[in-house]
């Protein structure tokens, strides 16, 4: 993980020793010395150096979260600042031990509850989820500091009942560096439960709300610098159905596609860090379904079943095109509204950053479909994933046209 880092120190090391014995040989041979001895070298020198501080004053800039309200300003304890790494990236790396290395960080698309979650023995739903600072792969080589609900991105799909009462109880793991909390679009209240959840390194606060209207809503965290938190990958869905639930479908998956920031070009091996002018350009180097490029389908599924998928977007910048390729949804519930107005019949659905969609359809002909974002240079980042098909070939609906070709002799004789 550290392999390039390394190769990047050895440069500069090699690199200074080298400039530092060039000067000395040039010193030694009377050339550099020569040139000092003549006064009116100093003039320029001296404008040399004052235009230098002056272009370090000129190009001052600020965290992220300067132009934010003030109550809205880092919160991190001792100092930290909330955009480590990229602004304090030897700090970083002197803590980089306290973090846990997640073998797999993409949630399993197919972990999706398969009922509302039952309340406990009072009539209260208890859910809790453990906020977590980790590191893992965006893809083979390449190593990220994720910050996650249950050391996943997305963090854990919810599922609730309109009028559920509910207890949330947010632990923030002690080897984070970070403050975090939780918001819930689901929730009517300030901050979504944030300003209720703002858990410290090993502090656990539980908060409780009322699940008043249907829909799939992103929760994520919103501790400052808020933009921070989600492109590091602190986001998930919680869907609150409606009293007399969905109707049933054979398959039921979750997807939520994210954005990584990171220094350095496509591709950079090795551990990469936050890049917070890339986060503000809203140029991120990485768009992912499930937080990380898919290596091997994750999703099955058989001729004739109906699917359903769960989509979000944990954003911060970036509106998504959502479609399969090769299918049609049957029914789109825009922005994942539930009792409201739905779409049938549709080859993309808008995604906005944190919101989500529900799509709906049914397989025909076995095959692998992709998922993508259509804004299509982002598969190029990584915003794809894979529903693998099996089942009889359907010729009706999709076939291969057989092409004859007649030998010369037999296209003379027709052609006389």
């Amino acid at each position: 993980m550290f392999t390039y880092i390394i190769f990047e120190f050895i440069s500069a090391l090699v690199g200074g020793i080298a400039l530092v014995l060039i000067i000395r040989y040039l010193w030694n041979r009377g050339h550099i010395k020569k040139i000092f001895q003549q006064k009116w070298i100093y003039i320029p020198l001296l404008l040399f150096v004052l235009a230098f501080f002056a272009g370090l004053i000129a190009n001052r800039t600020y965290a992220p979260s300067f132009a934010m309200p003030a109550f809205m300003h880092s919160h991190a304890p001792g100092g930290l600042p909330a955009y480590i790494p990229f602004g304090k990236i030897l700090d970083f790396l002197r803590y980089e031990h306290r973090f846990e290395k997640i073998a797999d960080i993409g949630a399993d698309p197919t972990e999706v509850p398969t009922n509302a979650q039952a309340p406990d023995a009072d009539g209260i739903v208890r859910i809790s989820l453990t906020a977590q600072e980790v590191i893992s792969e965006i893809a083979p080589g390449i190593y990220f500091n994720y910050w996650t609900y249950n050391k996943q991105v997305p963090g854990p799909m919810l599922r609730i009942r309109e009028g559920d009462t509910v207890e949330l109880t947010l632990t923030n793991d002690p080897s984070s560096l970070h403050n975090h909390n939780i918001d819930l679009h689901a929730v009517t209240g300030p901050g979504g439960g944030a300003v209720l959840t703002n858990v410290a390194p090993g502090e656990t606060k539980t908060f409780r709300f009322k699940a008043l209207n249907p829909g799939l809503y992103v929760y994520h965290c919103a501790m400052p610098n808020v933009s921070t938190h989600n492109s590091h990958g602190q986001y998930g869905l919680i869907l609150v159905e409606p009293k007399e639930g969905l109707a049933p479908v054979d398959k039921e998956f979750y997807v939520v596609q994210g954005e990584l920031y990171t220094a350095g070009h496509l591709g950079k091996r090795g551990l990469t860090v936050f890049d917070s002018n890339a986060l503000l350009d809203g140029n991120p180097n990485y768009v992912v379904f499930n937080g990380r490029t898919e290596t091997t389908p994750r999703m099955h599924a058989t001729v004739g079943e109906k699917v359903r998928i769960y989509v979000g977007n944990g954003g911060v910048n970036l509106i998504s095109s959502f479609h399969v390729i090769g299918e049609i949804f049957d029914t789109v519930y825009p922005n994942a509204s539930i009792n409201g107005a739905l779409e049938h019949n549709t080859q993309a659905t808008a995604v906005l950053p944190g919101g989500a969609s529900i799509v709906e359809f049914t397989l025909d002909v076995p095959g692998k479909y992709l998922l993508v974002d259509h804004a299509l240079a982002r598969m190029n980042k990584g915003a794809w994933a894979v529903l693998d098909v099996a089942g009889p070939e359907n010729k009706d609906i999709f076939s291969q046209v057989e092409t004859v070709l007649q030998n010369t002799t037999e296209m003379k004789a027709v052609h006389e």
